[in-house]
Order: C-alpha cells, then structure tokens, then sequence
C-alpha cells in the first residue's frame, strides 16, 4: 500500500498552488518536502487527508482514492495518520497525559487502564517519563514539541505528518527533534513526512527529499541524489543555507 499524487493541480481562486505534482512518497521512510514559502507544501500534505481535494489529477492513499471518498471513509483514513502541528496545537488547559489520551478516547476502544498504559509508552519513546501531571504552559519549547509527538503516535499511525517539527526551537533542540524522529522511524517502522524549512535537520533525518517551487515538484530523490541534483533553482536554495554547498 503507498500514498501516491498524480498530476496533481490546485488553486485558490486565481493563485496555482500546486501545477501538476506527481510523487509516491517511500513507506517506512522519512520523506522532507522542501521550498520557500507559500509554494504548497502545506497544501500537499494536506490533500493526503482528505483536508483538501484536488482541483485535478488524483491522490491514492493505502487504495482511498482521497479526491473522490466519502467523508466517513476520509474518517476511516484520517485514523491510520498522526499529526504534528508546527505549534504543536496541545490543549493548555489539559495535563499532558489528557492531551496525548484525547486521541486514544476518540479514536481506539483501548479501556481507561489500557490508555493510561499508553500514555506512559509513549512518553518514554519522546524520552520525556513520567510527564503526566505537568500542565502545558509549564512546558519549554522542546517539550511540548515531544508531547505532540507522542500524541501523534499514540493510536500507533502508520503515517506521521509534521509541519516545521524545528520551528521556534533553538538549533541544540533542533537537533534533539531531529535525533528522535530518526530513532523512532527505525524502531517503530513509522512513514514519516515532514514539511520543514530547517535544511540542515532534513539532511540528517530525510531518506527521500522533495522540493517544491512555484507549484512544480523540481526535484524528488534520494537524500544523496539529491544534493548531486543539478537544478539551478534548487542550487540555490540548498547553497543559502548548507554553506559547504556554495561555490
């Protein structure tokens, strides 16, 4: 099973989005889609769920055809994925263990015992143990970012989406971010996703990067083949912020 864009077209009124995407991303991968603001990557990621459909083209999701499912089959779909929101989208009125459970309540049939169990297991996979009872907004940056970690994985995705999993971090916990995603793709087998900015993190996690360029899918690869790419455009983009790049 595999999640695959075909010719991919979306706008939004008179402003192209995406202009004809086509890429299968690798399962059990870390796959970064690159390039600067505003050309779509947000937009991308999002048609995987079903958040938005296309104008034209299709998007196959584990054989959901995701442009034209119902919306209980997109429910059905939205469950075999996690998600990471840039801010981390956690609930301050809640402790830490509510926020990760809030999913577990609405999207398994695990008992409360079950969950707590849960909880528990994936706080240690962030390496944050024994977090339960602390309260959001006594939380630093880093860690709540590991919070909305494990509640991505907590209903045991298949698919984890990440948007700007390093924004508003300090590089040495950028770094930590980008160890852990690594360390957890290869114990848990996870097919992780990122949409990032953060060029020199994705070089050290992504297997597959992607980089995307006035709605244009300009390169697609191998992390390695990648950086061998010739595209002038994507030269430069690299070269502005991987300084052993530029000539």
């Amino acid at each position: 099973m595999s999640l695959v864009l075909t010719d991919v077209h979306k706008s939004f009124g008179d402003t192209v989005v995406l202009d004809g995407v086509s890429l299968e991303f690798p399962m059990g991968k870390t796959t970064a889609i690159i390039g600067p603001s505003g050309t779509g990557k947000s937009v991308l990621v999002k048609h995987l769920v079903g958040l938005i459909r296309p104008d034209a083209g299709t998007v196959e999701c584990f054989g959901v055809n995701v442009g034209r499912a119902r919306q209980k089959e997109l429910m059905k779909l939205r469950k075999r994925f996690g998600m990471l929101f840039q801010d981390g989208a956690l609930f301050d009125s809640m402790s830490v263990a509510e926020n990760i459970d809030f999913p577990l309540v609405h999207n398994t049939a695990l008992s409360r015992a079950e969950r707590k169990e849960r909880v528990a297991e994936v706080l240690e996979q962030v390496e944050l143990p024994g977090f339960e009872d602390r309260r959001i907004a006594g939380l630093s940056g880093g860690q709540r970012k590991r919070v909305g970690l494990a509640r991505a994985i907590a209903t045991h995705p298949e698919v984890v989406l990440f948007d700007e999993p390093s924004s508003g971090l300090d590089p040495f916990t950028s770094d930590a971010i980008d160890g852990l995603i690594g360390s957890m793709k290869e114990r848990l087998g996870i097919t992780f996703i990122v949409i990032t900015h953060d060029i020199v993190g994705t070089l050290n996690v992504a297997d597959t990067i992607g980089m995307l360029y006035e709605g244009k899918l300009i390169a697609f690869g191998p992390t390695e083949q990648l950086l061998k790419n010739p595209h002038p455009v994507l030269r430069r983009f690299l070269a502005r912020n991987v300084p052993e790049m530029r000539e």
